[in-house]
């Protein structure tokens, strides 16, 4: 797919759109990191649901830990894997209040060195918590770098790097934000809604349903 294209695209995409974020409800960086753990094999507002009262009670390091991995699981038990989240985020809480003073570190190699975080967690971290242009690919993204012929790959990272290539400069810092929009609610995978897509004549789908 040429620049112009994918310019255009994203051009289409912020009018539809002028101001994308998350899904997920969070007012600090930890909170975010707390509900992107929470939100993988879980939707957002699953997660939101559990949150909003997690978060009453427990919003940063130390609150957590206080709670235990016990009380945790009380706030966490409606989302899947919880049992191995919670594991996971008592020890990223420990680690947080231990080496970094209970803020959560603007940094990837830190970032995917807590228990629970990996690549796509920490890319979202860094682009919704700290504006950094970053992209993380979930399934939404791959899927809609691949149908359209935006950014194919074969795996989630080769997307991503292509991605990272293509995206005009100016849309970067939300572009990972308008795709997941985009395959969540337009290009969604069993029945793209091809016809209510506002980039439909760009698109290089060859399978388009128009009805």
């Amino acid at each position: 797919m040429d620049k112009q294209k994918i310019a255009e695209i994203f051009r289409r995409l912020k009018k539809h759109t002028p101001e994308p974020t998350t899904e997920l409800i969070y007012a600090t960086p930890f909170e975010l990191l707390i509900a992107v753990i929470l939100s993988a094999q879980a939707t957002d507002k699953g997660v939101n649901k559990a949150t909003a009262e997690l978060f009453r009670v427990a919003n940063t390091p130390a609150d957590v830990l206080a709670l235990g991995e016990r009380g945790l699981k009380k706030h966490i038990k409606t989302i899947g894997l919880f049992n191995t989240k919670a594991k996971n985020i008592i020890r990223t809480c420990q680690i947080l209040h231990d080496d970094y003073h209970s803020q959560v570190p603007e940094d990837r190699q830190a970032l995917e060195s807590l228990p629970g975080v990996g690549r796509k967690t920490a890319n979202v971290i860094l682009n919704t918590a700290f504006g950094h242009p970053t992209i993380a690919v979930d399934t939404h993204i791959f899927r809609v770098a691949n149908r359209t012929g935006m950014a194919p790959g074969k795996t989630v990272l080769e997307v991503e790097k292509n991605l990272l290539k293509v995206v005009p400069p100016r849309y970067m810092k939300d572009a990972h934000h308008w795709l997941i929009l985009h395959g969540r609610y337009t290009c969604i995978a069993r029945k793209p809604r091809c016809g209510a897509c506002v980039i439909e004549d760009l698109c290089e789908y060859e399978d388009k349903r128009l009805e």
